[in-house]
């Protein structure tokens, strides 16, 4: 039997937060589905459409495990997506004791309503625990340099976005 995770988020923008988290979740899972939120109400500062670009130029570096890897739209609550694929991984990133709060609460309502997809925490590794998209946008707004934080393209994107507007 083949296992399907779904990784679901904004990635407004990807980050390497995210694309460690990715990684080890492919470590547990033949089939990564990254599933973008979309909120009719929520603006992001990137369309779904460039998200998914970033997301599939950030997995290219992670060599022949890209083929392994999805990356869709979701507008439902994240077990229906999760029932809808086939998935009965749902990946979440833990950065800290916060998340992990937050997170449990979260896996406990989900695990009611879809007992069959089971939530998998994924610690950050230490070098990109402190990374969240809020804080690289904040930064990128401000002037700051986000090299360190997201991949090179997503930089490069990001400069050109902020320089437009």
């Amino acid at each position: 039997m083949a296992h399907v995770a779904l990784y679901p988020g904004s990635f407004d923008p990807v980050t390497n937060g995210h694309i460690d988290v990715l990684a080890q979740a492919l470590d547990i899972a033949d089939k990564v589905i990254v599933a973008i939120g979309v909120h009719p109400a929520k603006k992001g500062m990137f369309t779904f459409d460039e998200r998914v670009l970033m997301i599939r130029e950030a997995v290219t570096h992670l060599g022949a495990s890209a083929d392994r890897v999805d990356v869709i739209a979701f507008e439902s609550l994240v077990v229906q997506a999760a029932q809808k694929l086939g998935a009965t991984i749902l990946v979440r990133g833990l950065r800290d004791g916060t998340d992990l709060d937050y997170e449990m609460q979260m896996a406990g309502m989900n695990g009611a309503m879809a007992p069959g997809v089971r939530t998998v925490f994924l610690p950050a590794s230490p070098a990109v625990r402190h990374i969240t998209a809020t804080l690289v946008r904040q930064i990128a707004q401000m002037g700051g340099d986000v090299s360190a934080f997201v991949p090179a393209d997503v930089a490069d994107r990001l400069k050109a976005r902020l320089a437009s507007t």
